[in-house]
């Protein structure tokens, strides 16, 4: 493995995470760089994205970089059977960096063992998404002045949202006050459960909605994902649960910034998007300026 690797955020001390988000502060100021130039990065998305990909893409072009790769893994070799083995070893030969995103979790972590090029995990099943992380950390700085001491309100599929379980990690070093609100089915896991108790981190479990987020620093909304689901009649009967409207703000905190990782299906009603409490599209942007800082990292730059 390379130690330059980014698979989990746990890879990252707390010293490191605060180098990385002052670094995309600089790069947010002058994003326009060469600092790339005859580096050449591989991405390699065996799962559809928009929003991870492009945004990595944009960062890559901005700093001078050249990308190869692919969006979908039936063009590429392992529709043919390839292994994932083989793919990482043959891609490291032709690149400097591995940017890889994969429906099998642990499979990052594996990549990462046998390639000869860092590795950054751009998410792995419903395990880790530790580049989502890093703008999300960046977000919650940026429109709180701090990350620490924060209620984080989570809401939606805690189960099998790996943003949400990379944002716990990483908050961990911050005192952070977390309200998880889930169906039952959905519930944040239980080895989550253990890291936090193991950690010394308050935690709150709620089922209900509506009378709970005034208190709330970050309203952390996530899509339920069908994708992650084998019985289709257990999705439909979790899918609309949680839904925020905009009239459910009006005694929030005037501090309040609602963040989703994206894509929203209907868990975020329209009418919240001009509400200056809405902060999901700014979030994405700010992915590019965050994975400037990852990718200078990964290559000592």
């Amino acid at each position: 493995m390379d130690n330059r690797s980014l698979v989990s955020i746990d890879d990252y001390t707390k010293e490191e995470i605060l180098e990385v988000l002052n670094r995309a502060a600089e790069f947010e100021k002058n994003p326009n760089s060469n600092i790339l130039e005859g580096k050449v990065i591989s991405s390699l998305f065996f799962e559809p994205s928009t929003r991870t990909r492009l945004s990595f893409e944009t960062a890559i072009s901005r700093m001078g970089g050249k990308i190869v790769g692919f969006t979908d893994a039936s063009s590429s070799s392992t529709s043919k059977g390839e292994t994932l083995n083989d793919t990482i070893k043959m891609v490291s030969n032709y690149s400097d960096l591995i940017v890889m995103r994969h429906p099998i979790e642990g499979s990052a972590r594996w990549a990462s063992e046998v390639s000869d090029v860092p590795v950054i995990n751009a998410g792995d099943g419903a395990n880790q998404h530790p580049t989502q992380t890093m703008l999300d950390l960046y977000s919650i700085l940026k429109t709180q002045g701090t990350l620490e001491n924060l209620n984080i309100f989570m809401v939606g599929d805690l189960k099998y949202g790996r943003t949400v379980h990379s944002l716990l990690m990483a908050l961990s070093h911050f005192n952070p006050t977390f309200h998880f609100i889930a169906p039952v089915e959905l519930e944040i896991p239980r080895a989550y459960k253990i890291f936090m108790d193991k950690n010394k981190i308050t935690y709150h479990e709620h089922t209900e909605f509506n009378s709970i987020i005034n208190d709330a620093d970050i309203l952390y909304m996530t899509r339920v994902q069908r994708e992650r689901f084998a019985d289709p009649l257990e999705y439909e009967k979790v899918k609309n649960v949680y839904i925020l409207k905009n009239d459910m703000l009006k005694d929030t905190k005037d501090n309040l910034r609602i963040l989703h990782p994206l894509p929203r299906v209907n868990e975020i009603a329209i009418d919240v998007d001009a509400n200056p409490k809405a902060y999901y599209f700014e979030q994405a942007l700010n992915g590019v300026y965050a994975r400037q800082a990852i990718i200078a990292k990964a290559l000592d730059l």
